[in-house]
């Protein structure tokens, strides 16, 4: 494996974790994360990981309740999926921690910059749960936030589509993928890959990302060996 990076942000969606079910998780699944995310700390990499919280809940869903509160459930969801993840990772043999930006009581650590440094010394995989601590906010916004805060060199965006297209290839079969485009460019033709403020973030800081399809085989790793064939969206 080439490394071309010595530290990552990983940012998995809750959807993906779910496989087929669509909600709480398919552990098949999350293994063979696991077990990917396990070759590259092996091959020395620092990896911290951001999930969504989809698997259980989007904030968007209900109209009854306050944004706020909805929220507040996101933030809930994705730490759930933290501690389980992160316990897989566990399970094939990784060390973990998991942060978080309020108090979990003794489940989670808070969240600090100096802390994660810590932790990565240690060859530890540090998951970074719970959004940015703020409604109104993303697990976009958090996971980029959270890159360009422990000076990450790229973010590795798993999703359930492999790349980024000119229109939505669900709905338009001729969608053209992007082998490379500018993140002034996605901003620019409105390419919904990460929402807006996590976009502006990424141009105003200059955070590359490589975004590709959760479900291809080895697709973690092949971000670091040169069989990337998602999309690489560079500052």
């Amino acid at each position: 494996m080439m490394k071309t990076w010595n530290r990552v942000v990983l940012k998995l969606s809750g959807e993906a974790l779910a496989g087929d079910k669509k909600t709480g998780f398919d552990e098949a699944t999350c293994i063979e994360v696991a077990k990917q995310v396990k070759e590259l700390v092996d091959n020395g990499v620092e990896v911290g990981i951001v999930i969504g919280g989809g698997n259980f809940w989007r904030g968007r869903t209900s109209e009854t309740i306050d944004r706020t509160k909805a929220d507040q459930i996101g933030m809930l969801a994705t730490i759930m999926n933290c501690i389980y993840v992160s316990e897989i990772f566990r399970y094939v043999g990784m060390m973990t921690q998991v942060l978080t930006p309020f108090e979990c009581g003794s489940m989670t650590k808070m969240f600090s910059k100096d802390r994660a440094n810590k932790y990565f010394k240690k060859g530890m995989v540090v998951f970074f749960a719970g959004g940015t601590g703020h409604p109104c906010f993303s697990t976009d916004t958090a996971t980029v936030l959270r890159a360009i805060e422990i000076e990450a060199d790229v973010i590795l965006l798993a999703k359930a589509i492999d790349g980024v297209y000119d229109s939505d290839p669900k709905t338009n079969p001729s969608a053209k993928k992007y082998d490379e485009i500018t993140i002034g460019e996605v901003l620019d033709k409105k390419l919904a890959v990460i929402d807006l403020s996590a976009t502006i973030m990424c141009l105003e800081n200059k955070m590359p990302m490589m975004v590709f399809g959760l479900n291809e085989p080895n697709s973690i790793v092949n971000t670091l060996n040169g069989k990337f064939t998602g999309t690489k969206v560079t500052v």
